[in-house]
């Protein structure tokens, strides 16, 4: 697909979440919860028009920065190689964005459900597309696992690039399998995207001695 077909796809997905919204505005009460705990339980509110609106404009954020970043990087070259990873991105992160959102509206019009089960099969396949786009990716200053040692070297770069596609496909496995079966799922994925991001960035200084 083209850039202008993701760019319609994430339009499309910020218009069906602002669709939601209006649609059950007057049924929704007039404070949201619009935050959660790790736990699942609700621990932050909003009025219900701003926190309707913050998913959408955080979406329209996401869509033009992506847009930005290509044009300002020193390294604007390298992003021809993996674009449509680069902008399936932004229609994955738009996607998310815009099922949270509908969780938003389901869980404050009072349905029964899993906040934190719910919010894990949909981090669970963010988490595979980065690591797709992460093996993918080639040196850029925006996107990937960015440290001096990955930026000083192109084989550097590419390898602890494949190593961090595999963690975070794995990462992403784990949570949306999880979803199924653990109640503390969020926080064990947390814990292991920490593992994982400190696990590359190790490994692109170990691989970066190596080559010296």
């Amino acid at each position: 697909m083209e850039t202008r077909d993701m760019v319609l796809a994430s339009v499309t997905l910020i218009v069906i979440s602002i669709a939601m919204s209006a649609y059950y505005y007057d049924q929704l009460p007039d404070t949201l919860a619009t935050h959660w705990g790790i736990n699942g339980q609700a621990n932050g509110y909003s009025p219900k028009l701003e926190g309707l609106l913050i998913i959408p404009a955080i979406s329209v954020f996401i869509v033009a920065l992506f847009m930005i970043l290509p044009r300002i990087d020193p390294l604007r070259k390298n992003y021809a190689s993996f674009r449509k990873y680069y902008d399936g991105t932004f229609v994955m992160l738009t996607g998310f964005f815009t099922c949270l959102q509908a969780l938003i509206i389901f869980w404050n019009l009072g349905y029964a459900f899993s906040f934190g089960g719910m919010l894990a099969f949909a981090f669970g396949i963010l988490f595979y597309y980065l690591g797709i786009l992460l093996e993918k990716a080639k040196q850029n200053w925006f996107v990937g696992i960015r440290t001096p040692w990955t930026l000083s070297n192109a084989k550097v770069w590419d390898k602890t690039h494949k190593l961090g596609g595999k963690l975070f496909k794995a990462v992403g496995m784990v949570t949306f399998i999880g979803a199924f079966i653990l109640d503390s799922i969020l926080i064990i994925s947390v814990a292991l995207v920490i593992a994982a991001a400190i696990a590359a960035v190790v490994y692109s200084y170990l691989e970066f001695r190596k080559l010296k």
